[in-house]
């Protein structure tokens, strides 16, 4: 149950930041819905992969290349999800990245989800 709301809660955030960022296109509730689990997988698979092998560039530039991976992991979602969801350019796809880890977090501990014995 806790998957389905975080899934759900995710789904919000993407449609949330694309309502307040002009080059991040999200094409209705369902677009919103699959986006939310592309991007889920994709970091969860590819993601994770690229951010063990960068793990020393990663600790070089003190975390800070790991929002370059995710900026990467949302252009690639963009690439299968297009048209239904769209990110313009790296720069968007940089900023949306972080915007949407923030309100991710945010509905995530409005909610209560982020705890381990929810």
């Amino acid at each position: 149950m806790r998957h389905l709301i975080n899934w759900l809660l995710s789904a919000l955030a993407v449609w949330v930041v694309a309502q307040f960022l002009h080059g991040f296109h999200v094409r209705g509730v369902a677009a919103a819905l699959i986006a939310a689990l592309v991007i889920g997988l994709v970091n969860a698979t590819l993601g994770a992969f690229l951010k063990l092998i960068t793990l020393p560039l990663t600790v070089l530039t003190l975390g800070i290349f790991w929002l370059v991976i995710n900026a990467l992991m949302l252009e690639l979602a963009s690439v299968i999800l297009s048209p239904a969801f769209h990110v313009d350019s790296f720069a968007w796809a940089f900023w949306g990245g972080i915007i949407l880890s923030l309100v991710n977090m945010l509905f995530r501990w409005m909610a209560g989800t982020n705890r381990k014995d929810a």
